[in-house]
C-alpha cells in the first residue's frame, strides 16, 4: 500500500492536471457504491478505480489510501443531504408544511439514495469509528438540528404543536421510520408477503410516516 501511495505523487500529478475536478467526482461516485455494497473491509481499490475509469495512482493521489477514501465518502454523503436539507428552508414555510416537507425529504433521499444506507450499515457493524472522528460531519448536524428546533417553537407559538418535544429525538424518528423501511423492506416484505418494492406500495407508506410525524407533533 505505501510503494503504491508513494507511485500516486509522481503518477497522479501527471493525470490530475486535466478534468481533475470530474476524476475526483467520478473517484468518489464509485468509492460510495464500493463501499455501500461490501464495507470498508471488503471494497477493493482495484475495484473502486476500475468504477471510476480511473488509474489506481491517481485514487492514492487524491485521496491518499482506502480508508482515507471512505471517511471522504462518509463526509461527503453527509454534507449532500445537509446541503439539500438546507435548501427545504424551513423557516419559509409554516411550522406544519415546514415540517411535512422535512419529513417527506428524509423519506424521498432514502429511496433515491440506496448508498447512503449501505454506507450507515456497514458504518454502524464496525461501531461507527470513523463517524464518531469525524469533526465535520459532527459540526454538519447543529445547524439542521437548530433549525428544527425553531420550527417547533414557531408551531408551539401558532398552537399547531405541542410543548416539550426534543429536536434531536424528533429527528432521530423521523429518520428511523424511513430508514428502517428502506434498509428492511426485503425481509419485511418476505414477512408480511407484500410487494414493498412497489412504487404504489413506497407512496403510500411515505404518506403514512408524514401523517405519523405531524400527529405526534399536534397538541
Amino acid at each position: 500500500m505505501k510503494a503504491a501511495e508513494r507511485e500516486a505523487s509522481s503518477a497522479g500529478a501527471a493525470e490530475a492536471g486535466a478534468g481533475a475536478g470530474a476524476a475526483r467526482a467520478n473517484i468518489l461516485a464509485a468509492a460510495r457504491a464500493e463501499f455501500a455494497q461490501k464495507g470498508l473491509t471488503g471494497a477493493r481499490v482495484n475495484q473502486i478505480a476500475l468504477r471510476a475509469g480511473v488509474n489506481k495512482q491517481l485514487l492514492y493521489y487524491y485521496f491518499g489510501n482506502k480508508e482515507q477514501l471512505y471517511c471522504t465518502a462518509l463526509e461527503t454523503v453527509y454534507a449532500e443531504i445537509r446541503a439539500l436539507e438546507r435548501g427545504l428552508e424551513l423557516d419559509q414555510s409554516p411550522p406544519e408544511q415546514a415540517m411535512a416537507g422535512l419529513v417527506g425529504f428524509s423519506f424521498d433521499y432514502l429511496s433515491q439514495h440506496p448508498d447512503f444506507i449501505g454506507l450507515l450499515n456497514h458504518e454502524n457493524a464496525q461501531g461507527a469509528p470513523h463517524v464518531r472522528a469525524s469533526a465535520s460531519i459532527r459540526a454538519m448536524n447543529s445547524p439542521l438540528i437548530e433549525r428544527i428546533a425553531a420550527t417547533l417553537r414557531r408551531g408551539v407559538r401558532s398552537k399547531v404543536f405541542r410543548k416539550g418535544i426534543d429536536p434531536v429525538e424528533l429527528y432521530i424518528s423521523i429518520a428511523g421510520m424511513s430508514y428502517f423501511f428502506f434498509s428492511n423492506r426485503l425481509t419485511l416484505a418476505s414477512i408480511f408477503a407484500r410487494d414493498l418494492g412497489r412504487t404504489p406500495a413506497v407512496q403510500s407508506y411515505r404518506r403514512h410516516v408524514v401523517a405519523m410525524a405531524l400527529a405526534g407533533l399536534r397538541p
